[in-house]
């Protein structure tokens, strides 16, 4: 369809084929109007019934809707119209008759439970609200990949399928790869640190990451997107400016280039975040959630921050923020500890304001502390080989972080639950669509 005009593009004068889905049909006794949807929007065919072929308004007006059809015929000017214009038909093609039973209604009409609109994304995804929730999501990846660039980074992308779990533990998928045990990986962590110390210096990606964690809520999936960085001769200070640049670029593309997606989601003072991200020691942050009473037990050292505590922090600070400075036995093993306390360890969290972002930190580049880390955290620094032994050919200080795609998408716009910025999301309960 070279020849194809969008709804947005038609203008009065114009002689035109717009092809899309049947939005609604309005019958009004000798007048019927058919509305046509596209990606640009809806625009008006007019059928006046006693003027026009029977066949041709049979046609137009006794379509299914949400069925593709192709209408031919002049723009005219009608301010009555949702677009201004019409189209007076010379011609209408259905190209493919849709059910007249819907599993959903795509007009936003009748609302559907989240099940149902997720076990029909594409019916789904013909809602203006829907639709664009993932034009924001592209923005927000597009702006960050802008700002990775800005800082000097090459993209990589690093495997999916592994002979060891990045972090150990339970939360791994197995599977089967030629007769050996192998599995999805958790992160892309232990690969571009092994970037760092290769020619490219500083790296990021945006790929998927498994896990088969149990939590089952609106804010955990077993199959996400993360955002990860990676820079050598970083320290962790270095690795959350660079965090706090690209999360601000999300925001700031997001405001500059989808006014019309913000206007179908109701916002109408979207803005970024301004200022810096307020940088919270761990130890200064349980003592501000203790002092707000939200907690049945207080906090001590060494605990981690409940969600009823990050939501409490989170009012109380009122914006994004870091908390830095944790416990060195809460964080992974290659995490660096500082040093002049190893008690205390380098890592990080960006919080966005009552829900965690982000997990980063300096790394240990020392191969010797390397391995003792490894064996602290009862992990056998043999499977690791391929990893630790580039440790002993001169490995620079380096620092970066991961950030999780969806909870960005899904902080910055206010929705409910994470499954609603997956297209097909992967759950305990869910592996299909």
């Amino acid at each position: 369809m070279e020849d194809r005009t969008y709804a947005a593009d038609a203008e009065p004068g114009d002689s035109a084929t717009v092809a899309g889905w049947a939005h609604e049909i309005r019958d009004l006794g000798g007048i019927a109007f058919l509305i046509v949807r596209d990606t640009t929007g809806k625009i008006q065919v007019k059928f006046e019934k006693d003027e026009m072929d029977d066949d041709l308004v049979e046609t137009g007006t006794n379509v299914n809707r949400e069925s593709v059809v192709q209408v031919s015929g002049d723009v005219e000017a009608e301010e009555r119209a949702p677009t201004g214009v019409e189209i007076v038909p010379e011609s209408v093609e259905v190209v493919a008759e849709a059910d007249p039973e819907l599993p959903l209604d795509p007009s936003g009409k009748v609302d559907a439970d989240l099940s149902t609109r997720l076990d029909n994304r594409t019916l789904d995804l013909r809602k203006a609200e829907s639709k664009a929730v993932f034009e924001i999501r592209a923005e927000v990846l597009r702006s960050a990949r802008e700002a990775f660039r800005d800082l000097g980074c090459t993209e990589i992308n690093t495997p999916k399928i592994v002979a060891t779990g990045t972090e150990g533990g339970t939360e791994l998928f197995p599977i089967t790869y030629f007769g050996q045990e192998a599995f999805m990986n958790q992160s892309p962590q232990l690969f571009k640190q092994l970037m760092v110390g290769s020619g490219l210096e500083r790296v990021f990606e945006i790929g998927p990451i498994f896990r088969a964690e149990e939590h089952n809520t609106p804010r955990h999936l077993n199959e996400a997107t993360s955002i990860d960085f990676e820079s050598a001769f970083y320290d962790h200070h270095d690795a959350m400016d660079a965090c706090e640049t690209v999360v601000k670029a999300a925001y700031e593309g997001v405001a500059e280039n989808c006014e019309e997606q913000l206007e179908a989601l109701g916002y109408e003072d979207f803005e970024a975040p301004s200022g810096e991200f307020p940088r919270l020691s761990y130890e200064e942050a349980i003592e501000r959630i203790n002092a707000t009473g939200a907690l049945d037990e207080q906090l001590v050292w060494g605990d981690d921050l409940p969600t009823e505590g990050e939501k409490a922090l989170g009012e109380d600070v009122g914006s994004h923020y870091f908390v830095t400075d944790w416990p060195s036995e809460i964080k992974p093993f290659y995490i660096k500890d500082h040093d002049d306390d190893p008690d205390l360890s380098t890592g990080f969290d960006l919080m966005a304001p009552n829900m965690e972002l982000v997990s980063g930190g300096q790394r240990e580049h020392r191969y010797d502390r390397l391995v003792e880390g490894f064996e602290q955290q009862g992990l056998d620094p043999e499977a690791f080989e391929y990893y630790t032994k580039m440790f002993k050919y001169g490995m620079p200080p380096h620092a970066g972080w991961g950030l999780g795609g969806e909870r960005l998408v899904m902080t910055m716009l206010g929705l409910e639950n994470i499954r609603e910025a997956v297209l097909f999301p992967r759950d305990r309960q869910r592996l299909s669509p």
